[in-house]
């Protein structure tokens, strides 16, 4: 399998990613036991159906060290050159709290043990309490260890746009703001994505696909009972849908999206994320990667093989307008973390 040219963004001039980035979230626990080797020999598929660009954090379990065992046998299997054509993206969620260089400084060495590389292709950080500002301190420490080698970007996680100007206003130079953004949840469309497009940072989105169930499986289907909904991400995008409108609305998405799939051949899936990529300042998305138990790569690269055209796009935005505010009821992007 061989993606497309514009499956690919020359994201910064070092890093040229794929735009649907593989999301290890699902590692961290809620979905299924991960057999390592199982998942270690899925990411060399992926790797090598294009997929080359993966989404990570400090605390989804053992995923930090899952790149840095792939990297260690790419580089073993396939030399050295190899880890060059892959990219990964980690995170810091520390507690609310003074920050000082050292504390900072230990975090971040963590990371680049675990993932065994000299330097962070993306530090994608994120702050709990907005009434700490010590988040600004851990930034500009951030920045200092970026001039210093050990990060190559700097980056945010569900930040919601008055801070992003804050701290773009401090002189932090931010390239990514990662946030939820999906045919259910627009909230990035009401500030974020106008800010974003004037300062030149990219949004790589999550729950685009809003944990699966934007898919065939759930078309003309009754609402699934709680027991159904047996993964942290089918729980979590659940609750969003309930929130954004009726199930039966939903429904009515569902049937729109799979007409419109029909007529380019494609799945419901592909549509929901093609809609998203394409959307300003979008660089990617990120579609959950369940290593060694599931595996959608056929389905992901049909993505980037279709154009939605003016008529689709009402069609899908006709069933939006029905729905609730998600901006007036939740907030910006990422005030669900902080209420």
């Amino acid at each position: 399998m061989t993606l497309p040219q514009d499956s690919y963004l020359q994201f910064t001039p070092d890093l040229k990613i794929c735009r649907i980035l593989n999301g290890m979230w699902q590692v961290s626990g809620g979905h299924g036991r991960i057999n390592r080797t199982a998942a270690i020999q899925a990411m060399f598929e992926y790797v090598d159906a294009g997929f080359t660009t993966w989404d990570l954090a400090d605390h989804y379990g053992p995923a930090e060290d899952l790149i840095g065992e792939f990297r260690r046998q790419l580089i073993a299997t396939r030399g050295e050159e190899a880890v060059n054509n892959i990219q990964a993206f980690t995170k810091w969620v520390p507690r609310a709290g003074k920050m000082t260089k050292k504390l900072v400084e230990e975090n971040i060495d963590i990371s680049l043990r675990r993932m065994d590389v000299k330097s962070l292709d993306l530090m994608q950080f994120h702050w709990w309490d907005y009434k700490d500002s010590n988040y600004l301190d851990a930034l500009r420490y951030m920045a200092e260890l970026q001039a210093e080698g050990k990060i190559k970007h700097l980056a945010l996680t569900n930040f919601d746009t008055e801070h992003l100007q804050i701290i773009t206003e401090a002189g932090i130079q931010i390239v990514s703001n990662q946030v939820q953004f999906s045919l259910v949840d627009r909230r990035p469309q009401v500030n974020m994505v106008k800010f974003c497009e004037e300062h030149h940072i990219k949004l790589f989105t999550y729950g685009s696909v809003c944990g699966g169930l934007l898919s065939e499986k759930y078309l003309n289907k009754s609402e699934p009972k709680s027991s159904e909904i047996n993964t942290t991400s089918l729980r979590k995008y659940k609750q969003m849908i309930a929130n954004w409108g009726s199930w039966r609305l939903f429904q009515e998405l569902l049937a729109t999206l799979k007409q419109i799939a029909d007529k380019h051949q494609v799945s419901i899936t592909n549509v929901a994320v093609n809609y998203i990529l394409n959307q300003p300042s979008v660089g990617g998305v990120i579609v959950g990667a369940r290593l060694g138990i599931a595996e959608h790569l056929s389905d992901n690269a049909r993505v980037f093989g279709f154009n939605l055209d003016a008529e689709d796009i009402d069609k899908i935005d006709a069933v939006s307008q029905q729905s609730k505010d998600l901006y007036k009821l939740i907030g910006d992007c990422g005030d669900e973390y902080r209420r």
